[in-house]
């Protein structure tokens, strides 16, 4: 565990000691450092872009820890700034290992050896782990991209591309269903995420405002997943099929809590709120460069 260094990993996560995590002397107290690899390691099924639960019922298994070890270096400390870096190791039978080292800048505090085991969520006795899920594991580690983008028409992508809108909108945001879907879906062009196990994770859709102007809508992305960059993914993606058409500006109606999110990606807030579906919204809008297409 000890020999691995910064540039071993693919994935890290970080975080910040907070003082309910520190002793008298402001130290980290040591069975914190567990719970930050237990927080890390779910970060790390986002990175694969597997929504935890869905994916081990897909799976018909769930995986549990069988052995943890930690050994310390040296110590962290209040409001230190830390890299949990985290990578499957080795793929057994039906287990698989992770190794990990906490990092506060180069310096290594912390080594952990992770093993889970997959298994019969009932009985917990274990199973061979699905080909599927090694084949994740190993094309990660690989540096391999977690994610497809397919770019299609409703024909091709609309019961995928419902199902994540009916979980985003109707379920999460309670929107009536009969608003989820509408006729201009016929004529929009589609995008489609799809993470290593072929279970649709995220959508939009492009559609014509006026000439040389694109409408982006009904982004959704699924909840367990966001902020692991999928989002961005599918609006860059829509955005280049605008701009391949021809179009010379993209406009979306951005919800309130979005808002911060298109404006990192570079749209620009125009007009008053108002309210479309319940929900407060704003429209933003980004001129696009002709090194999209």
């Amino acid at each position: 565990m000890t020999n691995l260094k910064r540039q071993d990993f693919r994935f890290f996560h970080r975080l910040r000691v907070r003082w309910a995590e520190v002793d008298m002397q402001k130290i980290v107290f040591n069975a914190h450092y567990l719970l930050y690899f237990d927080v890390a390691i779910a970060d790390y099924w986002r990175a694969l872009a597997l929504p935890y639960e869905v994916t081990m019922q897909t799976l018909q298994g769930d995986s549990f820890v069988k052995k943890a070890t930690l050994e310390y270096h040296a110590s962290a400390r209040l409001d230190d700034q830390l890299d949990v870096a985290l990578k499957c190791s080795r793929i057994g039978n039906s287990s698989f290992t992770f190794s990990g080292v906490i990092f506060r800048g180069e310096q290594k505090l912390i080594s952990c050896e992770l093993i889970y085991v997959f298994a019969d969520p009932t009985t917990q006795t274990s199973k061979t782990l699905p080909d599927a899920m090694r084949a994740v594991l190993l094309g990660y580690e690989a540096w391999e991209p977690m994610v497809h983008m397919e770019v299609g028409s409703w024909q091709d992508l609309g019961p995928p591309a419902s199902q994540v809108r009916t979980e985003v909108f109707v379920d999460e945001q309670g929107i009536p269903m009969a608003m989820q879907e509408d006729a201009a879906d016929e004529t929009a062009v589609h995008v489609l995420a799809r993470n290593r196990l072929a279970l649709p994770v995220a959508t939009g859709r492009l559609l014509q405002q006026a000439p040389g102007v694109g409408r982006i809508g009904r982004m959704a992305v699924n909840r367990v997943l966001r902020g692991s960059n999928l989002g961005r993914d599918v609006l860059r993606a829509l955005m280049q099929a605008a701009a391949q058409r021809g179009d010379h500006e993209v406009m979306l109606h951005a919800q309130r809590t979005a808002e911060g999110f298109y404006a990192r990606l570079g749209f620009m807030p125009r007009g008053e709120p108002f309210e479309e579906a319940g929900i407060v919204h704003i429209e933003m809008a980004q001129a696009l460069p002709s090194a999209l297409v």
